[in-house]
């Protein structure tokens, strides 16, 4: 007999039903959307690399990298907000078509102009900052899509395998390195506009997504001002973002510099910087193929602040190390514990928001995209400066301690754990006895 039980029975009925690893791919829905997250996902990774090694060899200066990826995140910032308040009035698959629809043509141009030798630095601005514009009314679409076909019941496990899917597109991606040497630059930017534009069309089998209808309708800049509203009346989503965030932009440039450890630091040349892009991308699989695993642990502060310490700690070890082949182990492990990180923060704050701000509120998580680009300038200055090891040594120790710092001033925080607990019940106890979201709970 089912019964409506008391949050504590809930709670314990929820941990000792978790779901298998792949629970969220039994929707044939997001069998579709996950594929299409991926290709788009191997495209981004394929170009960052292409993109990185094109910056690097026309200019031969680290500060390129930080300008390429300058010109990504301004754009992203400003138009976060009216991509999040889109999403929460348009249809969102057409919203996400019509923005990857921009993207499919803009790098078709970028190829054609490699092609034909006539590519020049100020046209690789050019495309990062279009893409810059665009990407955010791509993201919160998608993610809000997740919510829509799974269910909160199933959106940590979805998230899970989603930030596993991507974290493995880093590992093929970055092999687009590997072809430069052997067939050029050209073949592997070709990949990438292949990519994005198969992830265009295997989104065309997802269901329409409408959101929540809301009658008198205001107007956008109504819409985004609601969403920021909503942020200072929740704390606790508030100081997940933060959480997130601060760290994310001083340690996580260490990514745009690795062209420069494998060129200057090594002397492995285009193999090294394939071998360090892939061992990157390997950890952040392993570090989401953990948690698509113990998805629904409750320990989320714990595990938050534990796997940003060890990333702290494993990038100081990375940057420091005279050896490459000791290298390419720290930085997996590094990447691993920063995709721990980045998934049980995200998927936090998935949880705790309602679906008529979802859109908005996960525009804001578009900054996890975009600082880390904006960080990317000074650590790259830094790194022209006294050299890239004592920039990325330096950002990884600036990164840990604010997030201790963080995590001790922030009430809030230290009760995400408990308000997440809140809410999942707060949804269970919305849904029919009889629906599939619904844990089965034996009186």
């Amino acid at each position: 007999m089912i019964d409506r039980t008391p949050a504590v029975e809930t709670r314990a009925a929820r941990r000792t039903s978790a779901p298998g690893a792949f629970a969220a791919l039994e929707h044939p829905q997001y069998r579709w959307l996950y594929a299409s997250n991926q290709l788009f996902f191997l495209a981004m990774a394929a170009q960052q690399v292409v993109r990185s090694w094109l910056a690097f060899h026309l200019t031969s200066s680290e500060l390129a990298l930080g300008y390429v990826s300058l010109a990504v995140a301004l754009p992203m910032l400003v138009t976060s907000p009216l991509g999040g308040a889109l999403g929460d009035r348009v249809e969102r698959r057409r919203l996400i078509l019509w923005a990857q629809g921009v993207v499919v043509v803009s790098e078709s141009v970028m190829l054609g102009l490699l092609v034909s030798g006539a590519l020049e630095f100020w046209h690789l601005l050019s495309a990062t900052f279009l893409m810059g514009c665009v990407f955010p009314f791509i993201m919160p679409a998608r993610q809000a899509i997740v919510v829509n076909i799974v269910g909160k019941r199933g959106l940590a496990n979805a998230m899970a395998l989603q930030m596993a899917g991507i974290n493995a597109t880093r590992v093929i991606g970055p092999m687009a390195g590997l072809l430069i040497g052997p067939f050029g630059v050209e073949a592997a930017y070709a990949l990438g506009v292949a990519a994005y534009a198969a992830a265009w069309l295997l989104l065309l089998p997802v269901q329409r997504a409408h959101p929540q209808v809301v009658d008198d309708r205001p107007s956008i800049a109504a819409d985004i001002v609601e969403g920021a509203r909503y942020l200072g009346r929740h704390r606790v989503v508030l100081a997940l973002l933060v959480f997130g965030l601060v760290p994310m932009f001083l340690a996580m440039p260490f990514q745009t510099l690795l062209v420069v450890f494998a060129e200057d630091v090594w002397q492995w040349g285009t193999t090294g910087f394939g071998l360090l892009s892939a061992a990157a991308g390997v950890g952040g699989v392993v570090g989401s193929g953990y948690m698509a695993r113990y998805s629904e642990r409750g320990d989320r502060l714990g595990l938050m602040l534990k796997s940003m310490l060890a990333f702290g700690g494993f990038l100081f070890l990375f940057a420091i190390c005279p050896w490459f082949v000791v290298a390419l182990p720290l930085v997996l492990a590094a990447t691993a514990c920063s995709s721990i990180f980045i998934t049980v923060n995200n998927a936090a704050i998935q949880l705790l928001i309602p679906d008529r701000v979802r859109s908005r509120v996960s525009s804001f998580l578009i900054m996890s995209f975009s600082l880390p680009m904006l960080g990317t300038l000074p650590v790259a200055a830094l790194a022209e400066w006294q050299g890239a090891a004592v920039a990325v040594a330096t950002a990884s120790v600036l990164a840990t301690l604010a997030a201790l710092a963080y995590y001790f001033a922030s009430p809030s925080l230290r009760g995400v754990d408990r308000s997440v607990e809140d809410a999942m019940d707060d949804d269970a106890a919305e849904l029919p006895p009889d629906s599939p979201l619904q844990p089965a709970l034996v009186k």
